[in-house]
């Protein structure tokens, strides 16, 4: 086995995000590590994307949920069925016609299984990894005309079930999520639909309704709630100045972060925020250990 086979193998059984998704905090990664304190009970995180976080930390009982219906099915059949969506992403091709055809079918019209691989599978062949829905609720995001892309890798898929089989997957309103399941010394980590700053904004909606202003201001109000049990909370927005007021109580710290939906390579560069509440009083209601 070459070096490169071997490494490559390595970060298969890894357990990693399965989708490439526009917005993913695996860059932020060495960032969002300082504010993670040292000890916490249960791990939650409400806005589920890619769910790099929730990969790196590989917390045993984690709430991940979403409102969005295919990303929380395609994870409850990774974490239940994943042998089964192997097998239906194996005959899924990346040609332009079926992508086509794959995509002008919607989720709902399919079995839960085959609802799974089709996210799967336009996930890898369209544009840069791009979740976008139509008003209709349709996805419309372009063929990518990528060259080879990795459609089925299923030891990625397995290492990644098995880590969403010890988490509780829920789909609902991120406050209805953290009213029923947040507790005094929990990680609660929230990634919402990034504020606007710019062209490509739109390409943040992933759900047929936007995530509108009012909707930013009730996230605070309920980081306020939380910080008060008191949890450990971690929070990622785009560096709008709404984001600095909203949160201009609480430590913001300023990263730089890449753009890659951006067509053109110099303005592939942006800056991110990453909001955390005090950890001190957190480590108090804190026994167990990461």
């Amino acid at each position: 086995m070459s070096v490169e086979t071997s490494l490559s193998s390595r970060r298969d059984t890894t357990p990693r995000p399965i989708l490439k998704w526009a917005g993913g905090k695996t860059q932020l990664l060495p960032h969002l590590s300082r504010h993670i304190p040292e000890r916490y009970n249960q791990y939650i995180e409400p806005f589920f994307g890619g769910g790099a976080l929730f990969f790196a930390l590989r917390r045993a009982n984690s709430v991940i949920a979403d409102s969005n219906p295919e990303l929380i099915n395609l994870y409850l059949q990774i974490a239940r069925n994943v042998e089964d969506v192997i097998e239906a992403l194996r005959p899924l091709k990346n040609d332009k016609d079926d992508f086509l055809e794959v995509r002008g079918t919607h989720f709902r019209h399919l079995d839960p299984v085959k609802a799974a691989a089709r996210t799967i599978y336009l996930n890898r062949t369209c544009f840069n990894g791009l979740y976008r829905l139509n008003k209709k609720g349709e996805f419309n995001v372009p063929f990518g005309n990528y060259r080879n892309p990795r459609i089925c890798n299923p030891s990625a898929l397995r290492a990644a079930s098995a880590v969403l089989k010890t988490a509780k997957i829920r789909r609902g309103d991120f406050q209805d999520i953290l009213r029923e399941h947040a507790k005094p010394g929990d990680l609660i980590f929230l990634d919402p639909p990034y504020l606007p700053t710019g062209k490509f904004a739109d390409f943040k909606r992933y759900t047929v309704e936007q995530f509108t202003e009012d909707d930013h201001s009730r996230l605070a109000h309920e980081v306020r709630r939380l910080s008060r049990l008191p949890s450990h909370v971690i929070l990622t927005n785009s560096n709008h100045p709404l984001v600095h007021e909203l949160y201009d109580d609480l430590a913001i710290e300023v990263v730089s972060s890449k753009r890659n939906i951006n067509s053109r390579g110099d303005l592939r560069t942006g800056t991110d925020v990453i909001v955390s509440t005090n950890t001190d009083a957190v480590l108090r209601y804190s026994p167990s250990k990461t």
